[in-house]
């Protein structure tokens, strides 16, 4: 799986949770800063195995209206630490790779 972080999350946790996770990159490392959602969206379609991370329900919305790829993993946390994003993730790994592993499951929702 490839996590794709989006603008509302920290660029760092490229690093942190890549190892972790198989692969893991950041709109800005796709050169999409500043782009919407749908820019997003499409490009993510193309990437093998794609789950979007997120805090933004636009994205949430777009999961539900057309399926995956890609997937969309929202984070329902409110405003917290980059550190915390982390652990929340690495706690539920195993729910998080179920899910890539479910074909037609399009949205994970994970709250504290």
């Amino acid at each position: 799986m490839t996590l794709v972080f989006d603008e509302n999350l920290s660029p760092r946790l490229t690093d942190r949770l890549s190892e972790l996770f198989g692969s893991a990159t950041h709109v800005e490392k796709l050169g999409l800063k500043g782009e919407d959602d749908v820019a997003i969206w499409k490009r993510a379609k193309h990437i093998e195995k794609a789950v979007l991370v997120t805090k933004d329900d636009d994205f949430r919305e777009l999961a539900l209206a057309f399926g995956p790829p890609p997937k969309v993993l929202m984070l329902c946390v409110g405003n917290c630490s980059t550190k915390f994003i982390e652990t929340l993730l690495c706690k539920r790994k195993e729910e998080i790779e179920e899910f890539v592993k479910n074909a037609e499951a399009s949205l994970l929702e994970l709250s504290v």
